[in-house]
């Protein structure tokens, strides 16, 4: 039986701040040694994982506000891997995520946006991507098209 059939779910339990995608995204990687991802695979986990955090971070537990839990859970099946981030910040604007469409890079360097490439990076390299506020708690679900047996 090979390691993609018996890899086992794990969670991973962080609170929000300075180092705190950082924290997650090395045991995220640790728990994912099993699977034996390949250079490319690995790094769309972590790329699309990282901007999610990052989000959380950012945007649900902004300056000021206290830190809070983000909670991330993994499993893997036959279509890849199946990642659900749970936190209790602030919800999403409108109660839906941004639309993930192209930043234009076509203009002078002042002119470049700051941000809103995340989304884009998130819905252009993972499957399936829902988000609900359930209980006063965001619920961000993914899938990632890697070590698909």
């Amino acid at each position: 039986m090979s390691a993609v059939s018996t890899f086992p779910a794990f969670n991973i339990s962080i609170q929000s701040g300075t180092m705190a995608v950082r924290e997650a995204l090395k045991k995220l990687m640790e728990g994912l040694t099993p699977l034996s991802l390949d250079v490319e695979e690995a790094g769309t986990v972590e790329l699309v994982m990282a901007e999610a955090l990052n989000n959380i971070v950012e945007h649900a537990y902004p300056e000021g506000d206290p830190e809070g839990p983000i909670n991330i859970t993994c499993s893997h099946a036959r279509d890849g891997l199946h990642m659900t981030v749970i936190d209790a910040g602030r919800a999403m604007p409108d109660g839906r995520t941004p639309l993930g469409t192209p930043v234009e890079t076509d203009v002078a360097l002042n002119d470049m946006p700051e941000g809103g490439f995340g989304w884009f990076l998130i819905k252009d390299l993972a499957k399936d991507v829902t988000y609900d506020r359930i209980n006063s708690e965001n619920h961000l679900s993914l899938r990632l098209a890697v070590a698909i047996s």
